[in-house]
């Protein structure tokens, strides 16, 4: 009987061994397979707007944590200077181009009349002395007409010709521009001159109304209307959805794991299961852990900072600042990522 229990009593022991056993054989290939967790945070690159110019700050149309879209009026600036240089430019280029509409204009049609008149009453002497002469080539002949009196006409046929081309000559001019060809390329020039100084007023009044480059969130508001604002300086500062980041810190023997591309799944207390991002950076460079890391446990001192984007429509479900987790995908979050068109 002592030795049936004996017996029991063995089995029993090497089953509870076998037992814890494969238990520890369980959980540590299911510590082996579980993946590396790094520490780190959100961050987001903020668009800084503010003036192309220095002026004086009039208006701010947002405050800080309104939604705007594209195009939302954000500040204007004093525009009345800007305004006078528009309206100036504005007069100056309709004197030049007046001047080259007078340039390129032919005389007064009363000017031309005349030259016609003048013209037509000119070719009507040439044909008269024209006809006077043909009858003193004739009548030279029978000596009723003397070679002085053909002369005569002879001169006379030649004067009424000459005067017949240069009042034709006379006629073109009026006809033509009144300015010479480099007067007028010149006052071309000159227009054009007037024409862009138009666009550049026209550009720098426009420029006083600043309206948001992208749709975004409103992070903060730098600056009040009253102030004199530097050209450049900040005035709203935006937080466009796909701006936001993680930022992590690996640590140099795990640096090796994590490349340029590489999928990598982001966990924090108000992030959906299956929050995923791109790894955007890797630094080149080696760090010391800063000082606040987030994390919970010893992390070596020397580190790699690493840089990944999530998907532009899920970025916002995130928070500059906010501790993440990040580790890179399990098989079933690789299977389900590359599931999902």
């Amino acid at each position: 009987m002592r030795g049936t229990r004996r017996l029991g009593f063995g089995l029993g022991l090497g089953l509870a061994l076998a037992i814890a056993s494969g238990a520890g054989l369980f959980w540590y290939q299911r510590q082996a397979q579980a993946p590396e967790r790094w520490q780190g945070y959100a961050e987001a690159d903020f668009v800084k707007v503010g003036p192309t110019q220095q002026g004086l700050l009039t208006e701010v149309d947002v405050a800080r944590g309104d939604a705007v879209k594209e195009g939302t009026l954000l500040f204007a600036q004093d525009e009345a200077p800007d305004r006078a240089a528009r309206d100036q430019a504005a007069r100056q280029l309709n004197q030049a181009r007046e001047q080259l509409a007078n340039l390129e204009a032919a005389s007064k049609p009363t000017e031309i009349e005349q030259a016609q008149a003048n013209l037509a009453e000119a070719r009507a002497t040439l044909e008269r002395v024209k006809n006077d002469l043909d009858r003193g080539e004739f009548l030279v002949k029978s000596g009723t007409v003397t070679q002085q009196t053909l002369d005569q006409r002879r001169a006379d046929f030649r004067s009424a010709s000459a005067r017949v081309t240069a009042l034709e000559a006379a006629l073109a001019q009026a006809r033509a521009p009144m300015g010479r060809s480099r007067e007028i390329d010149a006052q071309r020039a000159a227009v054009q001159a007037a024409q862009a100084a138009l666009d550049m007023a026209e550009w720098r009044l426009s420029q006083r109304r600043v309206t948001a480059p992208v749709a975004a969130r409103v992070a903060d508001v730098l600056a009040r209307p009253g102030e004199t604002m530097a050209a450049g300086a900040p005035v709203v500062s935006l937080l466009p959805p796909t701006n936001i980041f993680v930022r992590f810190f690996v640590p140099e023997r795990d640096f090796a794991k994590l490349h340029l591309g590489d999928r990598v799944a982001i966990a924090c207390d108000s992030c959906p299961p299956d929050l995923t991002g791109t790894v955007s950076f890797v630094s080149p460079q080696a760090e010391y852990t800063p000082p606040v890391i987030y994390s919970d446990e010893a992390r070596a001192k020397l580190v790699f900072m690493i840089e990944a984007r999530p998907p532009a429509h899920r970025a916002s479900t995130l928070n500059p600042g906010q501790p993440v987790t990040v580790q890179t995908l399990t098989a079933d979050q690789a299977s389900n990522q590359a599931a999902t068109p």
